[in-house]
C-alpha cells in the first residue's frame, strides 16, 4: 500500500521543513503530492524538483488548462531531465490573477496528449466524487483511463460509509484494476467545513466534529479500510 502526503508549496523552505518534520513522524516509505496553487510563487514541479534530492517520490499537480494543444509538452524537458516520473493531472482553477494565460483544455484531452509524447512519466488522474452524480463521475473515469491514466486520486472523503459505496460502483467498471489514492484530510474548525461544503459540495456525517481527535480517527479508519480491500 502506498501512502501520498501533500505538501502546500509556500516557499521552497518550507516545504524542505515539512518533509523533514514529515520523515521524522514515520520511518516508512512515503509519497508526496504537491498542488499547483498559483496564488504562490513556487509550481508544483518546482517544488517537487527541489525535495527530490531528499524523497524519491514526489508527484507534481499538473494544470489541464495550462497546457497548450497546439504546441509541444513545455514540461517534457524539465520532468525528463528532473527524473519526475508521475504527475497528477487536474483541471485547474481560475487564475487569480488576468494575466496568467489559460487554454479550454480538459483533462482528458490532457491525459491523452501526456501518453502520446511523454508515454514515460505515469498519469493519475483527479476523481471527485461530489462533482456530478455518482454515475457521472464514474463515466468520466472511465474517459480518462482511455486517455491513458493509469490511476486516481481522490477527493478527501469524510465517512467511509460513502467510501464503500464508492468503491463498489468502481468494482464494477473499468477502472476495477487501477491505482487509487483514497483521499482524507483534516478539517478543525465550522469554517473550514463550510468551505469545504459549499466550494467541494463535500458531505459531512452526522458524527462529524471540528476537532483534531475525530479526524485523526477518520484517518487511522480510512487506513485500514484500505488494507482490508
Amino acid at each position: 500500500m502506498r501512502v501520498a502526503v501533500e505538501l502546500v508549496p509556500r516557499t521552497l523552505e518550507s516545504l524542505r521543513t515539512e518533509l523533514e518534520h514529515l520523515q521524522k513522524l514515520t520511518p516508512r516509505e512515503l509519497s508526496v503530492n504537491i498542488p499547483d496553487l498559483l496564488r504562490f510563487p513556487v509550481r508544483s514541479w518546482d517544488g517537487c524538483a527541489h525535495l527530490l534530492p531528499h524523497q524519491p517520490r514526489v508527484i507534481p499537480h499538473i494544470r489541464a488548462t495550462d497546457i497548450d494543444l497546439e504546441k509541444p509538452l513545455e514540461l517534457a524537458p524539465f520532468l525528463l531531465e528532473q527524473g519526475i516520473g508521475e504527475i497528477l493531472m487536474v483541471s485547474g482553477d481560475p487564475p487569480p490573477h488576468s494575466d496568467h494565460r489559460i487554454f479550454p483544455t480538459s483533462s482528458v484531452q490532457a491525459i491523452r496528449k501526456f501518453r502520446e509524447e511523454l508515454p514515460e512519466v505515469r498519469v493519475y488522474a483527479a476523481l471527485d466524487p461530489y462533482r456530478s452524480s455518482l454515475r457521472g463521475e464514474l463515466e468520466y473515469c472511465e474517459e480518462k483511463r482511455e486517455a491513458g491514466a493509469v490511476g486516481f486520486f481522490t477527493q478527501p472523503f469524510f465517512d467511509l460509509r460513502f467510501m464503500d459505496v464508492f468503491f463498489e460502483m468502481l468494482e464494477r467498471s473499468s477502472c476495477a484494476d487501477m491505482e487509487i489514492f483514497w483521499g482524507v484530510t483534516s478539517v478543525t474548525s465550522t469554517p473550514s467545513r463550510k468551505y469545504w461544503e459549499s466550494r467541494n459540495r463535500a458531505i459531512f456525517p452526522k458524527s462529524f466534529v471540528p476537532s483534531l481527535e475525530w479526524n485523526r480517527e477518520l484517518a487511522r479508519e480510512a487506513l485500514e479500510w484500505v488494507r482490508e480491500r
